[in-house]
């Protein structure tokens, strides 16, 4: 009879820690559905006076700078700014809140959302189309100021921190990098002659953009 029980008692055991198992299972699996419904991909559509284009973030080598260029876009930190530096066969860059109020012209370039953020520097090589974070000569100065590449910029590698790129609207980026420009206050030949405006940065699926 003992012998009996020993072996009811082994089977109502190898039962539970089934039931442990497939319940386990099923946990598992509806986490991970509710973790891919929430980290669904995402892409910033960048409407300028000249176009739009649209940009893929690599949240897997700068998450945080990633996080934060989202957060303010949602926010709607960058609508109405301007791109404010046109280096030719160099970037654009814009993010400035000041670029908001002509009068705070002699300020393009200085403005950031109140706070910096620590550089994430990664192997991701400064090439057209690339999305960078704009900053003084303290690496972890970086605040909501951003460049986009027009060409190869092997000198920015590792010195800057390369979070995305443009994968619509390659015409538009290179039409905004020909506009006319002017010296800036520093001498360079970088000041847009006429003001070229984001009038909005949405973050949206990735899967409701048409590539073609």
């Amino acid at each position: 009879m003992k012998t009996l029980n020993n072996r009811m008692a082994v089977c109502f055991l190898a039962l539970a820690v089934a039931l442990v198992t497939v319940r386990a299972a099923e946990n598992e699996k509806k986490d991970e559905k509710k973790t891919e419904k929430g980290d669904a991909k995402e892409v910033a559509v960048l409407k300028t006076s000249e176009g739009e284009m649209v940009v893929e973030f690599w949240p897997e080598v700068a998450p945080k700078t990633v996080e934060n260029f989202k957060k303010l876009a949602k926010q709607g930190f960058y609508d109405g700014t301007a791109f404010h530096r046109i280096v030719r066969g160099f970037m654009i860059q814009g993010g400035d809140p000041n670029t908001k109020d002509a009068s705070k012209e002699q300020l393009y370039g200085t403005g950031d959302p109140g706070y910096k953020i620590n550089a994430e520097f990664n192997d991701r090589k400064h090439e057209r189309g690339v999305l960078s974070m704009a900053r003084s000569r303290d690496p972890n100065s970086a605040g909501s100021q951003f460049f986009i590449c027009l060409d190869r910029a092997p000198h920015l590698d590792h010195q800057y921190t390369a979070f995305g790129k443009v994968i619509k609207g390659e015409d538009v980026l290179l039409k905004i990098g020909e506009m006319p420009v002017a010296p800036a206050p520093s001498g360079e030949m970088s000041k847009p002659k006429q003001r070229v405006d984001l009038k909005s940065a949405k973050i949206v699926p990735a899967d409701s953009i048409k590539l073609k």
